[in-house]
């Protein structure tokens, strides 16, 4: 199965990665400091969901257009917010999030490899004068731009998971960027296929975590399509778990998923 953003815009995983990204990005924003995103895997930023394909898997239709008239928490209503700035047909992708959040102080790094893609990102992201577009692999770009000179920031890792050895390249990536900026906020995507590769990365990643939060959520799918997907959090900022549970709690039965938090390592 084909993990690439385009496929996807919108279904229930999405919908709770970028509530995650949203949560971080509103925390640090009360600082006055400036804060770094880089994004390694950034896809084309704005997705078309009448595109050919989002329609050939349907997933937004039971995502993010399960929640019309939903709001009640200040995260969620910013999140549906900004979905809806794009007019409904479009979806934004997390560089394009993160983008509308910055502040005149802060910075994104928009990765992605494949050429086309990462075209149509740099005109989706020209009218931010800090968001920058690099086209690489960003597994291989991710660990020479840590630490950011900011010294504070979200580092987001959202592969297609097109390679039979992402988990493992995923897995290597995420600790050797770990050790380069271990006082950054991770927010690391990935589809659950089986128990075992799910808790394989997780335990090449807390390796040297000392706080770690697994998000799962899962939907009832038929046989080839994504069912179930985790977010692994690291270094959450205080009262995120919290946070992300409230709005789960609220979008899970709209979106008949199933979701569940677990810290890994450390706690509240």
């Amino acid at each position: 199965m084909n993990y690439r953003h385009g496929y996807h815009a919108g279904n229930f995983a999405d919908v709770v990665k970028h509530l995650a990204e949203v949560a971080i990005l509103t925390h640090l924003a009360r600082k006055e400091t400036p804060f770094a995103v880089i994004d390694s895997h950034a896809g084309r930023g704005r997705y078309d969901l009448g595109s050919e394909q989002a329609l050939k898997t349907g997933e937004a239709a039971s995502g993010v257009g399960a929640l019309t008239d939903l709001s009640g928490w200040p995260v969620l209503d910013r999140y549906l917010g900004l979905v809806e700035e794009e007019g409904g047909q479009i979806y934004p992708g997390s560089p394009l999030i993160a983008a509308k959040m910055l502040r005149p102080q802060d910075r994104l790094v928009a990765i992605e490899k494949h050429p086309e893609e990462a075209e149509a990102l740099k005109k989706t992201l020209a009218p931010w004068r800090k968001a920058r577009v690099e086209q690489d692999d960003g597994y291989a770009r991710l660990p020479a731009l840590l630490p950011p000179p900011e010294r504070r920031g979200l580092v987001l890792i959202d592969p297609p998971f097109e390679a039979v050895d992402e988990f493992e390249m995923l897995g290597r990536t995420v600790r050797a960027a770990f050790r380069r900026f271990a006082t950054g906020i991770f927010l690391v995507w990935y589809p659950v296929k089986s128990d075992a590769s799910a808790r394989a990365l997780e335990g090449e990643v807390l390796a040297d975590a000392r706080k770690a939060l697994r998000i799962e959520a899962a939907i009832d799918a038929p046989e080839g399509k994504l069912a179930r997907a985790g977010l692994l959090v690291l270094n959450p900022p205080f009262g995120f778990a919290a946070g992300m549970e409230e709005a789960l709690a609220k979008v899970a039965p709209r979106l008949k998923a199933r979701t569940r938090l677990q810290w890994l390592a450390g706690e509240e």
